[in-house]
């Protein structure tokens, strides 16, 4: 399995499958038809592939695996390519919520479908491309080529204010990549390299690491969004169709919280303990100011969408701790809510598919006529509130228990975040699917379909999974975990929990 370039298959499939999408000729409802069929069972192979690198995967190193490298650029600029128990379930996320997203998008997108699919299989090359980038420059042009299908997906395929959400999410994320970009051009100025695992530990000067970690995190603190560059998520997940705003809070918003372990802490670990108390201070108000403001609005979809900002907070809480349980506990947070948000978002397609509005005043009583539709959003508002026995408590867990050996304060603040997404999430779901039903246009809704079985199926299979055995994950990217943390504390003479290595001398 070793012996062929299996990183680069799937990186490039999705895009070969969008070329042969673009070749497609006939009468508009054949090459519509045919392009969801392609986009489908291309999504699927790449789904295939990723778990035979699952299977392939040694969970005892934390060793790049699979690492392909060529010369690429220039001396020091290469193709290159591996993954680590980090990125390696990132992948197996994205692969898997690809058909998902199509099989979504089967009969919601009528008009330019073969443009869509396009999209959406660029889409997943990029993101691909991200987890397993091993050399800066490219890790930034995957980083920034996810902008275009996605600008394209609202702009193109949103609702009434598609232009301005488009606008101000690409602005947005330009903005803070600029920076980064120019934190790319210094290092490779100065160290003739930009290839990750060669810069990690190089032993930077702490004040260009400031900046260069301030640079990076103008990039990563908008890609999650972390408060206050937060404000172009709701208004893109308002107007990005259901699988646009699936992909955008399952996938997307992980980039920023991967690019801190993967760039951040690892290349600059003096920096990143030196700005610890700005990352919690801005992801306390994040849980706290996120989670009010969520309990006011009257969009399901922006509702949801001010719940991920609240649950990012807890992934860069965890990051920032430098615990084995913490940061572990934040990996967890972004796996399950990339399994919850997705489902969600889904959710509120399904209703919105037959009813055309996402108020949440327009509905009442569904469990009255859809009662597999009002359990299956029982499951994942449960989740996203952190129940035991769902994948969402597994990360929170983790997350307060390695930041209440760190700071109380801070975990206080967080658990705060847990109370009130309860408030929340459960409000939502009592004014949708309790009450009276007395809405004439409900009277007569439909259930899920088979078609939207097959989607939540395996969404609600995974969370009720991994909320009452984790270990199938935690055990993938323990070692590289323990590895980070290890090298993280050699290069700052820290011992764990924030102690001094050698407090007793």
């Amino acid at each position: 399995m070793v012996d062929w370039p299996i990183l680069s298959v799937l990186i490039f499939l999705p895009a070969v499958g969008a070329a042969f999408i673009l070749v497609i000729r006939g009468e508009a409802a054949v090459v519509a038809q045919n392009a969801r069929s392609v986009a489908l069972w291309t999504s699927l192979i790449t789904f295939g592939l990723s778990l035979l690198l699952w299977t392939g995967f040694d969970t005892t190193t934390a060793a790049f695996q699979f690492e392909e490298r060529t010369p690429w650029i220039a001396d020091g600029i290469d193709y290159h390519l591996g993954v680590d128990g980090i990125s390696m379930l990132f992948i197996l996320l994205t692969s898997l919520l690809t058909p998902i997203c199509v099989l979504a998008s089967w009969q919601s997108v009528q008009s330019r479908v073969r443009e869509y699919m396009i999209a959406f299989l660029i889409m997943e090359t990029m993101m691909i491309g991200v987890f397993a980038a091993l050399d800066l420059v490219l890790f930034y042009l995957f980083f920034e080529g996810g902008l275009i299908p996605m600008f394209l997906i609202i702009g193109i395929w949103g609702a009434d204010n598609r232009v301005y959400a488009t606008f101000k999410f690409f602005l947005y994320t330009l903005a803070g990549s600029v920076l980064f970009l120019l934190a790319i051009l210094w290092l490779f100025f100065q160290y003739g390299t930009t290839d990750i695992p060669a810069l990690m530990g190089i032993g930077i000067d702490p004040w260009w690491q400031n900046l260069l970690w301030l640079a990076m995190f103008a990039a990563f603190a908008v890609k999650i969004p972390m408060w206050p560059v937060h404000t172009w998520l709701p208004d893109a997940h308002v107007e990005a169709p259901t699988a646009g705003s699936v992909i955008l809070a399952a996938v997307l918003l992980k980039i920023g919280g991967y690019g801190f372990l993967r760039l951040s802490i690892p290349i600059l670990p003096d920096a990143s303990v030196y700005f610890t108390p700005l990352v919690f201070a801005l992801s306390v108000v994040a849980i706290v100011y996120t989670s009010l403001v969520a309990l006011m609005q009257e969009d399901m979809k922006k509702l949801i969408a001010y719940s991920s900002i609240a649950h990012m907070g807890f992934v860069t809480i965890g990051v920032f701790t430098f615990t084995q349980t913490g940061v572990e506990g934040g990996i967890m947070v972004m796996l399950s809510h990339g399994l919850v948000s997705a489902a969600l978002f889904l959710c509120v397609g399904v209703v919105y598919d037959r009813i055309h509005t996402r108020r949440i005043d327009r509905y009442g009583g569904l469990v009255h006529r859809m009662p597999v539709y009002a359990a299956v959003l029982m499951v994942f508002t449960l989740a996203n509130v952190g129940l035991p026995g769902t994948s969402g408590f597994v990360g929170e867990f983790l997350v307060l228990a390695g930041v209440f050996q760190v700071n109380t304060w801070v975990a206080f603040f967080a658990a705060t975040g847990v109370i009130l997404s309860a408030c929340y999430a459960l409000w939502l779901y009592r004014r949708v699917i309790f009450e009276a039903l007395t809405k004439a246009d409900l009277k007569s809704i439909l259930d899920l379909n088979r078609r939207e079985v097959a989607i939540f199926a395996p969404l609600v299979a995974l969370v009720l999974l991994f909320g009452v055995w984790p270990m199938p994950l935690l055990d993938v990217f323990h070692a590289s975990v323990e590895n980070l943390l290890a090298q993280h504390q050699l290069a700052t003479g820290t011992a764990p929990f924030g102690e001094t290595l050698f407090a007793g001398n």
